[in-house]
């Protein structure tokens, strides 16, 4: 398996990771005690604005983390030429993952249209937004598996 399929795999590893322990903590902390604050707009504009920071912190030390443990385990460092096929990698994913969110925006604002709750929309842009990450670092292992 190569570096990049570890560091995706890392990279699935560590979403799921986050998405789940900080939704646990979000509904324990406040949803639980309070179920009027899912049609409360500030509460999911905090949510939303606390969670990407997060998600970000938390993968940054993931990506260290693992940098360090693979350097450790395998003795080799981590590849710093980046050729045209990883770009292009790369490209594809980033397609990938804007198509899912891009459907994803699209059911989220459908819901509204509808005349379904507010925290239908914002569960749909969370979901699809961690479904789109999800799908971009499995594509990016299936494009390394095929050579593409």
């Amino acid at each position: 398996m190569g570096h990049h399929e570890k560091q995706s795999i890392v990279s699935i590893i560590g979403s799921v990771l986050v998405i789940g322990l900080y939704s646990l903590y979000v509904y324990r902390n406040y949803i639980q005690a309070d179920m009027g604050l899912l049609n409360d707009f500030r509460f999911w504009g905090k949510s939303f604005l606390y969670l990407i920071p997060v998600a970000i912190v938390v993968q940054i030390v993931i990506q260290i983390l693992f940098a360090i443990a693979n350097r450790i385990i395998t003795q080799e460092d981590i590849p710093d030429i980046t050729d045209e096929r990883d770009k292009l990698i790369e490209l594809k994913c980033i397609r990938i993952s804007h198509w899912i969110f891009t459907l994803g925006f699209m059911l989220a604002m459908g819901a509204l249209a509808i005349g379904m709750k507010p925290y239908v929309m914002f569960l749909t842009l969370i979901c699809t937004g961690f479904v789109a990450s999800l799908a971009s670092e499995v594509a990016k292992i299936i494009y390394y598996r095929m050579g593409a």
